[in-house]
């Protein structure tokens, strides 16, 4: 494997709830979620989960490579809830979440699961980059955030809109007719997007946090095809680097209305395949 791993906190002095790990043949990205400002019912924090439902994911993927990713996450949460149901208060409104996004290698295909609005790059040897979005969270989102992305972003103001909307998207979360994203239920992984792709038909894949996709689904500065570029010649750090430079260029969101100014982002960049090059280099030129 070859794989190239970036995250960054929205803020220094903020930690970071994003998640990202490797193992042989499986990789996974999970962003931790809550209601900004609001006691989550968990003494362990977004962090925490994230990270522990990754890192049990990441385990299960790679030791049952015979079970389908979807029951590898739902074992997880499973395994996860058994760690702090006892502790912590899973029915509360702000109980933490997470989106998952995971891939695992085989002989011949690559399986894929995403829930929630992470994203996962397929990049095709024949014809370009595919993304695998779950766009439930935004269909939700763009009938409610009307008055939130109307105010600068952190004012009073937008503060006390955001987290009006937040509260109602809550109530959405885990319904039919709202948003699937891993938390206390794992049935929710029953409804996460999966599928399979030729293993011999890529040339990389990766992994992106919602904070590392701004540069195309929120600002639409870029394409998807430009990122590919950027991450096959300068890597995630490149890729991040950007997203804030745009981001400090509107600190009030005036130009792009969103929640936070600057979000987690992370971008693991895995290659399958190298570009071609001249068999002397692969081998090695005789006297090297």
């Amino acid at each position: 494997m070859n794989v190239v791993l970036g995250s960054q906190p929205a803020e220094p002095e903020r930690e970071n709830e994003d998640f990202a790990a490797v193992a042989p043949g499986v990789a996974v990205l999970l962003d931790g979620a809550g209601v900004a400002g609001a006691e989550t019912g968990c003494t362990h924090g977004i962090a925490w989960f994230s990270s522990t439902l990754g890192g049990l994911l990441l385990s299960t993927a790679t030791a049952q490579p015979a079970r389908p990713l979807a029951e590898c996450l739902a074992d997880s949460i499973r395994v996860v809830r058994s760690l702090h149901e006892d502790s912590c208060d899973l029915t509360y409104r702000a109980s933490p979440t997470s989106t998952v996004v995971a891939v695992r290698a085989g002989t011949e295909a690559l399986e894929y699961l995403v829930l929630g609005d992470s994203s996962l790059l397929l990049a095709d040897k024949g014809t370009g980059p595919t993304v695998v979005t779950d766009r439930r969270l935004d269909d939700v989102g763009k009938r409610l955030r009307g008055p939130v992305d109307a105010l600068p972003t952190g004012s009073p103001e937008h503060a006390a809109a955001l987290a009006e909307y937040r509260e109602v998207l809550t109530g959405l979360r885990n319904r039919p007719d709202g948003f699937w994203i891993a938390g206390p239920d794992p049935d929710a992984a029953e409804h996460a997007l999966t599928g399979t792709v030729p293993l011999g038909s890529l040339s990389s894949v990766t992994l992106l946090s919602d904070g590392a996709t701004r540069l195309v689904d929120r600002f639409e500065l870029t394409t998807w095809q430009e990122t590919l570029a950027v991450l096959d010649s300068s890597g995630p750090a490149e890729l991040i680097r950007r997203v804030r430079e745009v981001e400090a260029g509107d600190p009030d969101g005036q130009r792009w209305p969103r929640g936070k100014a600057h979000d987690d982002a992370t971008a693991l960049h895995w290659t399958l395949a190298y570009p071609a090059r001249s068999a002397d280099c692969l081998r090695g030129k005789p006297g090297d």
